[in-house]
């Protein structure tokens, strides 16, 4: 069983918020080389290729669990559409103004949560929602008058990734999630082969004569962003969910410094106070979750 280690949890989190927006700027800088089904593929494609010998080594077998396997697909065809939409938005936009426009997600799942599942979504949760919903249209507005519709992407990669959140939720006791994480690779793989197969022009002229420094990089596309999800899932084992979650807003600065150092890009001054206000909102729903799981927590049982 393993035991709380709350440092060791907290280095693996601030791990993933490096690598995680890495990932993205190394996504950035191939989409103007690289067909988007081809850079889908390559980065599914290493993460089955890392997880299967784990799962295998450790002994769990691939054998799923009655029921699982239709969410498992489910989870898995969210998993590319939002890895899809992110890869397509920055193409269009500076990494911090997608990142920063992609953190609407947390609003969204508690909306789900509020009108789809019948969860209890406080007064003052909803305002602060609404009040991170501003925030983000601070950061659409000079990206649309720049870019036009395509600033509107990262808005259905939060959608995407709030459903993809919700059905992970659904199976995650159900799987080991490395176990959980090398299926899907395989399913995303196997998937998106048969798109390449079948409709090789459907994103773009597919490729692969690239030369060597295009494919180190569509290799580290692929190490870097397995090992960020590896890094979040192993980090939940070490310290609690809510000691790690509001570290995930980390990844705005950092996806800002990798942005400013790669590609000379840094949000403008509207864009900034959005990216301030939705950080903000978001933080507040974090540790009022928080404060509320902890009230619950010391609460007398009723006798």
């Amino acid at each position: 069983m393993t035991t709380d280690r709350p440092f060791l949890g907290v280095m693996l989190m601030l791990a993933f918020c490096v690598l995680a927006p890495l990932g993205d700027s190394i996504a950035k800088l191939l989409g103007g080389v690289v067909a988007l089904s081809v850079l889908v593929f390559v980065r599914f494609g290493i993460q089955a290729a890392i997880l299967l010998p784990l799962v295998a080594i450790s002994g769990q077998g691939f054998r799923l669990p009655q029921g699982i396997l239709m969410w498992t697909l489910i989870r898995t065809v969210l998993h590319i559409l939002g890895i899809g939409l992110m890869f397509s938005a920055l193409r269009y936009l500076p990494l911090a103004d997608a990142l920063a426009i992609a953190f609407v997600m947390p609003f969204i799942m508690l909306m789900l949560g509020h009108f789809a599942m019948g969860e209890h979504v406080g007064v003052q949760r909803m305002v602060a929602c609404a009040i991170g919903f501003i925030g983000t249209l601070l950061v659409i507005q000079p990206n649309f008058v720049e870019v036009g519709y395509p600033a509107l992407l990262p808005l259905g990669v939060a959608v995407v990734f709030a459903l993809f959140m919700m059905v992970t939720r659904k199976i995650a006791r159900a799987l080991d999630p490395i176990k959980l994480q090398a299926i899907s690779g395989v399913q995303a793989t196997v998937i998106l082969l048969v798109v390449l197969i079948a409709l090789p022009g459907i994103f773009g002229a597919v490729s692969l004569q690239f030369d060597p420094h295009t494919w180190i990089l569509l290799g580290a596309l692929g190490v870097i962003g397995t090992f960020a999800h590896l890094f979040m899932t192993w980090s939940l084992r070490f310290a609690p969910a809510s000691t790690l979650a509001p570290m995930q807003y980390l990844e705005i600065p950092f996806g800002t410094a990798i942005g400013w150092l790669i590609f000379s890009d840094l949000p403008n001054g509207l864009a900034a106070v959005g990216i301030c206000i939705t950080v903000g909102a978001g933080l507040y729903i974090i540790l009022r979750e928080r404060r509320l799981a902890m009230q619950s927590a010391k609460a007398p049982a009723a006798v």
